[in-house]
């Protein structure tokens, strides 16, 4: 049984929440592969032409290598 992850960096963005963010890229990454941990890095966010917040993530994810 391997006992070494991999790490990947990802970015999570949502309209709702930093939160959200988190949660949306998290499970989509799930969907390819079980996802051991994550830690957030960064939160930052932006306003679009439109007036709207943009919330953005970056997120290292750890995978177990099988």
């Amino acid at each position: 049984m391997s006992k070494s992850f991999e790490k990947i960096t990802r970015v999570g963005i949502s309209n709702k929440s930093i939160s959200d963010a988190i949660e949306q890229v998290v499970k989509e990454t799930h969907q390819e592969s079980p996802v051991s941990w994550f830690e957030v890095m960064e939160e930052r966010g932006r306003v679009t032409p439109d007036g709207q917040i943009e919330f953005q993530v970056t997120v290292n994810i750890g995978r177990k290598l099988r």
